[in-house]
């Protein structure tokens, strides 16, 4: 075990790397389906009007596609601290307009990609990512 530690020791950026590719695929998942058929993006702008944001088609379109631009890069490691800031502003809209109120359980969705975006935004793509190759 102890070796098992030193290892994990040796090379933190391993989990960095496993956090990304799960929370890029997650993003991506979420929205994909916005993407590829209009009338499910219809229905997040309905959704979105039920709590009265501003403009709900285009407020709707950009968060999909800041999601989706968010989850490639966060799978990519590319470009890592400009997703986080966006999935950062993103998801605390989305806690404070959508969420607030519900329980914990029902809010750990959104807090989740919220805070591992701001873990991101402080600690970067990691080493296993094309930030890191950039000179």
């Amino acid at each position: 075990m102890k070796s098992l530690f030193g290892y994990l020791n040796n090379d933190p950026g391993i989990g960095i790397f496993i956090l990304r590719l799960f929370t890029g695929v997650r993003l991506i998942y979420g929205v994909i389906d916005n993407v590829l058929n209009w009338d499910r993006m219809i229905e997040f702008k309905d959704f979105l009007e039920q709590f009265h944001f501003p403009l709900p088609l285009i407020s709707a379109i950009v968060s999909v596609y800041a999601q989706l631009f968010a989850g490639i890069s966060y799978l990519l490691g590319w470009q890592i601290r400009y997703a986080a800031i966006l999935m950062i502003i993103n998801f605390t809209i989305a806690v404070l307009m959508v969420h607030w109120g519900q329980t914990f359980d029902q809010m750990t969705s959104p807090l989740s990609m919220l805070f591992i975006s701001v873990l991101l935004l402080f600690q970067g793509a990691g080493k296993y990512s094309l930030d890191r190759k950039r000179p």
